[in-house]
């Protein structure tokens, strides 16, 4: 999908919650969302006001600045997490890598460095639903979230190892792994132990 055209029909439009201090890019991100197709629900200016519209604007993903006021982005994604799961994209500067691995921790899974290229948005977006859908189906298996979370890294890295070795792209990949626990009666983190094990053991 081209970043000014519609959303196709595989991919309908959605209802985005954009949390962002400075305006400049609020707008921004408004302009180029709603070009796609999107309907911005709701924009906040801090970490507290972009939890307070999650809960009342009922957005199906949230875009999140990792440096607010009151609330930095990835305290407020936990706390939205936490409430509403959905699937959330994280806004980052340069020299903020450090920040990626707590988010990760709060079950964010899409992220956008600043200043990005109009080009970066759908496609970031499209990584966190994808990524946020697996987590889910992961969630349904597991005690907890800090268990999914944990199993995901295994899930991540038997996709990669599909991906490298059957040139399989990342969803179908997932879709594979899927297939192979539903048939047999496996979890999703045992069927990902087993394909790294085969293709260790190589």
């Amino acid at each position: 999908m081209s970043a000014g055209s519609a959303p196709s029909k595989g991919d309908p439009p959605l209802r985005i919650l954009i949390a962002e201090d400075e305006t400049i890019i609020r707008l921004d991100l408004r302009d180029v969302l709603e070009r796609a197709g999107h309907d911005v629900c709701g924009e906040a200016r801090d970490g507290e006001e972009a939890v307070a519209l999650a809960l009342t604007a009922e957005p199906e993903l949230a875009i999140l600045d990792v440096k607010m006021p009151r609330l930095d982005g990835i305290e407020a994604a936990r706390r939205i997490l936490a409430e509403r799961p959905i699937p959330i994209v994280m806004l980052t500067a340069y020299g903020q890598q450090e920040l990626v691995a707590r988010a990760v921790e709060a079950g964010v899974f899409g992220y956008l460095v600043k200043p990005f290229r109009e080009t970066d948005l759908l496609p970031a977006i499209q990584t966190a639903r994808a990524r946020h859908a697996e987590l889910e189906t992961l969630r349904e298996e597991a005690e907890s979230l800090a268990e999914a979370l944990a199993t995901r890294k295994i899930v991540e890295r038997a996709k990669g190892l599909l991906m490298e070795k059957e040139g399989l792209s990342e969803n179908d990949a997932f879709v594979r792994l899927r297939r192979a626990s539903q048939t047999s009666g496996r979890s999703l983190g045992v069927v990902a132990e087993a394909v790294i094990a085969t293709f260790d053991g190589e």
